[in-house]
Parts: structure tokens; C-alpha cells; sequence
């Protein structure tokens, strides 16, 4: 068996495309422009250009980028000031604070203190709590992206069993929900689990989110499964010259390809679609705000 390679970077172009159409209709329509508003505190340079994409990908979808570059000296209570000014500007949807802050810097505070309606990050405490409950919230972005991935590959979700390795805030806890609400019977699995790749073996689903390189093998692998790989380690890379390195994810890609009924290759896989997450969520926070129908096929 050769495992039908999932394309992330394919599906979030069509995922931007169709962001693009419903703002262009947003404007047309109603006169409104979605904004974002992304707040980057030093120069962490993975940061800086995870930003600048994130700046150009919000330009080419129509909406309105709105760039603040702070210094990493920048004081906590100036970063709060920040964020209650743009959670007073009617002109922005949603707010993203990139992370890491530096140490000085309380991040559960400065994520606590975003609007919960423009939290398009969905780390704020309300907004996990409102997910966990099932009820309306603004779903972190990566774990949506794995969501449209796999409902895309399964007609149904309903009944498969999950397994997700990882229990971040960020990925591993919201995912979790996500796939309940889905219908799955989900396992939350960590690197300290016992057994750990015969709970694997279990799932029709694997998420790997627990940011360990090839961890996961192709033995613990139920053929035919759905893998979704979250990770993102750099190795080195002898073969490609001295000091070079490449991204791996945390899935073991060739073991687990061979087993597998489908599989999402790093890079090119959840990645891109991370991105796309944040403009659906910005879009679906303009609509909620201004009280107009959702984009159904973009949330979770």
C-alpha cells in the first residue's frame, strides 16, 4: 500500500480563494471590508516571517492588514494598550498576538485581554471554554485546518476512532474537541502514555501534535488509516552539505506512507493551511459582528 499523499498547501489555495470571493461579495454587498490585526513584539526572526506571509496572504484575499511592529523592550502595559485600542476599533475583525512574547511579558494576560470575538487565535479563555462545551466560538487555527483536511478526505467523520498525540493548548486539547463534536471516539495520547504505539494502531485518525521528530512509526499505524502531521522539527541534513538541516514532521513519512491510506507531508501539509485558518476566522468575525450569515464550509 502507497498512502494517498494529503496536499495542504492545494486545499488552503482553494480555502484563500474562496475567502477572497466572500469579502469581495462583503464589499460589494455590504460596504464592509474584514481586518486583521497582527501585533509582533521583537524580532524573532521565525516570527518576522510568519508575519510578513501573514501580511501578504491578507492583502491578496482583499482584506484590510493592519501591522504593528513593537520592540522587544515594549512594556506590558503599553502591549495592553495596544490591544484594548484595537478592540475598540470597529475597523478591525480580529486581533492575532504573535507568540512567543518576551519573557517579561504575561501571554495568558495579553491573550485574555483580546476582545473573545476578535480572538481569530481562539486561545482566549472563553473562547476554549465555549469550544469545550459546544457551543459558537472562534476555533484555533491550526486545528481547523486539520478539521477541513480531514472532512474533505472522509464523507463522515461519525464514528471513526481519533487518536491525537499532543495536548497543547494550541493543537492537541481544541483538536480533541473538534473530533467529538465531529462525532469521533477520541483518544488524547502523549509522549508519556504506556503503550503508546499499540493505542495508535487503534485509530482511523492520527493527529500528531507532540513536536518530537519521526516519532511516530509506520508499526503503530492501522493500515489504511488518516495520519495529519502537526509538526515541525528542523534536523540536520548532512547529505544536503555541512550545517544544512530540513523540516520533518513527527510522523515518521516514508514508514508510515507505506501503511497508511492517506497522509499529510511536512512541509506542505497542515502548515499552509494555518494561515488560511486565520483569514476564515477574521472573515467569520466580521460576519458575526455585523450580524450576516456565516461562511458554513469555513468553520468548524
Amino acid at each position: 500500500m502507497s498512502a494517498d499523499v494529503i496536499d495542504g498547501k492545494a486545499f488552503a489555495a482553494r480555502v484563500r480563494t474562496e475567502v477572497a470571493g466572500h469579502v469581495t461579495r462583503l464589499r460589494t454587498d455590504h460596504g464592509i471590508t474584514p481586518g486583521l490585526a497582527v501585533v509582533l513584539v521583537g524580532e524573532d526572526p521565525a516570527s518576522q516571517v510568519y508575519v510578513r506571509s501573514k501580511g501578504r496572504q491578507t492583502a491578496e484575499a482583499g482584506m484590510n492588514g493592519f501591522e504593528h511592529r513593537l520592540a522587544a523592550s515594549t512594556s506590558e502595559e503599553d502591549l495592553l494598550a495596544l490591544v484594548n485600542n484595537l478592540n475598540a476599533d470597529p475597523a478591525v475583525h480580529g486581533i492575532l498576538v504573535q507568540l512567543p512574547l518576551p519573557d517579561h511579558i504575561d501571554e495568558a494576560l495579553v491573550i485574555n485581554a483580546i476582545d473573545p470575538a476578535k480572538d481569530v487565535d481562539g486561545f482566549h479563555v472563553s473562547n476554549v471554554g465555549l469550544l469545550g462545551t459546544g457551543q459558537k466560538s472562534m476555533v484555533p487555527c491550526t486545528p481547523l485546518g486539520c478539521l477541513m483536511l480531514l472532512r474533505d478526505r472522509h464523507e463522515c467523520l461519525s464514528g471513526m476512532n481519533a487518536v491525537v498525540i499532543g495536548r497543547s493548548n494550541i493543537v492537541g486539547k481544541p483538536m480533541a474537541q473538534l473530533l467529538l463534536l465531529d462525532s469521533c471516539t477520541v483518544t488524547v495520547a502523549h509522549s508519556r502514555t504506556r503503550q503508546l504505539p499499540d493505542v495508535v494502531r487503534q485509530a482511523d485518525i492520527v493527529v500528531a501534535a507532540v513536536g518530537r521528530a519521526r516519532m511516530v512509526r509506520g508499526d503503530w499505524i492501522k493500515p489504511g488509516a488518516t495520519v495529519v502531521d502537526v509538526g515541525i522539527n528542523r534536523i540536520a541534513a548532512p547529505e544536503m552539505g555541512e550545517g544544512k538541516t530540513r523540516l520533518v514532521g513527527d510522523v515518521d513519512f516514508e514508514d508510515c506512507s507505506r501503511v497508511a491510506g492517506a497522509i499529510t507531508p511536512v512541509p506542505g501539509g497542515v502548515g499552509p493551511m494555518t494561515i488560511a485558518c486565520l483569514l476564515a476566522n477574521t472573515l467569520t468575525a466580521c460576519c458575526r459582528v455585523n450580524g450576516l450569515e456565516e461562511p458554513e464550509r469555513l468553520t468548524a
